[in-house]
């Protein structure tokens, strides 16, 4: 058991360790470039050589730090069409010849709207295209971008060091020995398994959100929109009151069938009692009328 405790704390402190130097070397300032003139001396370009080639060389780091940049995009192309289902599908080829894909759509009178999933490096072409289609008026252009470069690196950074975290962990259930110390270990190892798989998950999910742009594309059409006659107006007053009469009517079969067998059972009898009743009455009065 000793064992158990002595390695927990020791990948404890590891970790700790990792996290410490990853922190520090990004919080570390750059280290200041040699002096122009210790160049100089040993050889190198002049002093203003240097200043011109230390210029180029930041302004390809800036230019490359743009283009490794890892974005987040998401748009919207509000669109105006005499036909919009036409157009809906003018907008699907347009996105399935550029790799992507539709991944929801709905569609109504006179208005259809799709959400597609776009590469990220030709959402800009798509929506140009789509914008650009014959007979297409544009209504609105909006374009979101999220930076998420910082937590790409971030899950990166933790994966690879959750990673050899998993690693140490099955060195040491190796080096077990008793039930009880393995016992323990595997717990661990499963909880660190687990952790890995989450940011695994997430890893995959920042890089697919960069992979694939979503562009959400909404067509309304320029018709004029429809009258409706106002005898329309008393036909549909007249169904809706004939509807609701109906339904009475239905209702009230439903409550007869439901007291008819009830009426069955008592009425019968009754109707039999009294029956009885009135003909003994009737026997009576004659007997005693007859002399």
């Amino acid at each position: 058991m000793g064992l158990v405790v002595a390695a927990f704390a020791a990948l404890a402190l590891a970790g700790c360790g990792a996290n410490n130097t990853s922190g520090s070397s990004a919080d570390a300032p750059a280290v200041a470039p040699a002096p122009a003139q210790d160049n100089a001396q040993r050889g190198g370009g002049t002093p203003k050589q240097e200043q011109q080639s230390g210029t180029g060389e930041a302004q390809q780091a800036g230019t490359s730090a743009q283009q490794n940049r890892q974005l987040v995009r998401k748009a919207t192309v509000e669109l105006r069409a005499p036909d919009s289902d036409a157009v809906l599908s003018q907008v699907k080829d347009l996105v399935l010849a550029e790799g992507g894909y539709p991944a929801q759509e709905r569609t109504q009178p006179n208005r259809a709207s799709v959400t597609l999933m776009v590469p990220g490096d030709r959402l800009d072409r798509v929506m140009d295209s789509v914008s650009k289609l014959e007979g297409v008026e544009v209504g609105k252009r909006e374009l979101q971008t999220e930076d998420v470069t910082e937590q790409i690196v971030d899950v990166e950074v933790r994966l690879a060091n959750q990673r050899a975290s998993v690693e140490r962990v099955r060195g040491l259930l190796d080096r077990a020995t008793t039930t009880a110390e393995i016992t323990d270990i595997e717990a661990e190892l499963t909880r660190r398994q687990s952790e890995l798989e989450s940011l695994q998950r997430r890893y995959e999910t920042l890089k697919g959100q960069v992979a694939l742009s979503t562009l959400t594309v909404v067509i309304t059409a320029t018709g004029e929109p429809v009258v409706v006659p106002e005898e329309n107006e008393f036909l549909e007053a007249f169904a809706g009151g004939w509807n609701a009469l109906l339904k009475a009517f239905g209702w009230l079969l439903v409550v007869l069938g439901g007291v008819l067998p009830f009426a069955v059972v008592l009425g019968l009898p009754t109707f039999g009692y009294l029956w009885w009743r009135r003909r003994r009455k009737a026997v009576a009065v004659a007997s005693s009328s007859t002399p």
